[in-house]
């Protein structure tokens, strides 16, 4: 059985260490203080009702023990507080010796003070005049205690996952190329059943990237990620997958291709992003390449949407007809005519704007003026 920990805020003066535990109604609580530990298990009302609760924490530095007056200990009734001499006379960065803090430690604001402000006990002040924005200074850096710790995790989950995409789609791109070398042009008609499985799970985790914008993992938009992974994702599940027919045909060859190989250096690209390295050609690949292959992807799905139309007509499939108890009718068919016309000619102009100027902003040539003497 987990004994939970009741919630605790700490506060500090150059001299002591104080302890607020709340927790209601506790009778004898039972206290350890060793010279860089404190130990504390009562039974009271908490956080999760009536129960035995309990912590453990290992300082800074060390407290005074074995002396009367170096521990204080006041019960009340909606909680318990103690007091830690110091044995030596510092201000300490933080409370715990480990540099992570657990979930249930706080800081107590009511007592706070800093190591520039006043040491009185009796002198009273308001503490958010004297220190404007330490709330928020404290709660963001929670004195002493990593905040780099999110931000490197964040690092290292966006380092996997662009890693683990630009794995995903070489070994598409390997097989399409291993399987053409071997069987030549015959290759293309199973191209879909040998890595359309892959692709899906690839595309999928694409959501990922729309994703990150919004949990603050990455900078940038939300609106131009979503559009593109969205309008991949029609046309390979619902184009491609739905139709079988579409599987045999050759514009899936191709538009897998295309699609691997803009990924193969736009996932490398941000790893070195991420690293604050600048591979010039990996860059200059980045923002060239697509040049030709965006409209050729654009012009393959256009193919693929445009080759559905009558087969969808004939199937009649996520096609709605009335009456039904909806009182909607959804006519597949003249959507795809629709989303055709947004697709070949705005939209291509709309993506090809936004990466030239991508493109402006990251090979923009370096102007060197040159004094004369």
């Amino acid at each position: 059985m987990i004994i939970p920990s009741p919630f605790v805020y700490w506060a500090q003066t150059e001299s002591a260490v104080s302890l607020k535990i709340e927790l209601k109604n506790v009778d004898k609580p039972v206290v350890k203080v060793l010279e860089n530990n404190v130990k504390f298990s009562a039974l009271g009302v908490g956080a999760r009702g009536e129960s035995q609760y309990e912590f453990s924490l290992d300082l800074f530095s060390y407290v005074k023990t074995g002396e009367e007056q170096a521990i204080s200990l006041r019960v009340f009734d909606n909680r318990v507080d103690l007091v830690l001499q110091k044995a030596t006379r510092s201000w300490w960065p933080r409370l715990t010796a480990q540099p992570q803090k657990p979930a249930w430690l706080k800081i107590n604001f009511d007592l706070w003070k800093t190591e520039d402000g006043p040491d009185s006990d009796d002198e009273k002040r308001d503490v958010m005049k004297d220190y404007p924005g330490m709330y928020d200074k404290l709660h963001k850096e929670e004195l002493g205690y990593r905040r780099g710790v999110l931000k490197d995790f964040k690092k290292v989950y966006l380092v996997l996952y662009n890693l683990f995409q630009f794995v995903g789609f070489t070994y598409v791109l390997t097989v399409i190329g291993i399987r053409y070398i071997r069987y030549g042009y015959d290759s293309v008609a199973d191209t879909y059943e040998n890595v359309g499985g892959a692709m899906k799970f690839l595309q999928l985790l694409q959501y990922l990237e729309v994703m990150h914008p919004l949990f603050g993992y990455t900078r940038g938009g939300v609106l131009v990620p979503f559009l593109q992974v969205s309008g991949r994702a029609f046309v390979l599940f619902a184009m491609i997958e739905a139709e079988s027919r579409m599987h045999t045909k050759p514009v899936v060859f191709y538009l897998f291709v295309i699609w691997s190989v803009i990924e193969v250096v736009r996932y490398p690209f941000y790893i070195s992003q991420l690293y604050k390295k600048e591979i010039y050609i990996l860059t200059w690949l980045r923002y060239t390449m697509w040049i030709p292959l965006y409209p050729l992807g654009i012009m393959c799905e256009a193919i693929v949407i445009l080759r559905n139309i009558p087969y969808f007509e004939e199937t009649q499939k996520f096609t709605i007809s009335m009456p039904n108890e909806w009182n909607f009718a959804f006519h597949l068919p003249t959507f795809l005519r629709v989303y055709l016309l947004f697709l070949t000619v705005p939209g291509m102009f709309f993506v090809m704007k936004h990466m030239q100027r991508l493109r402006a902003v990251k090979l923009k040539s370096k102007v060197v003026i040159k004094k004369s003497k």
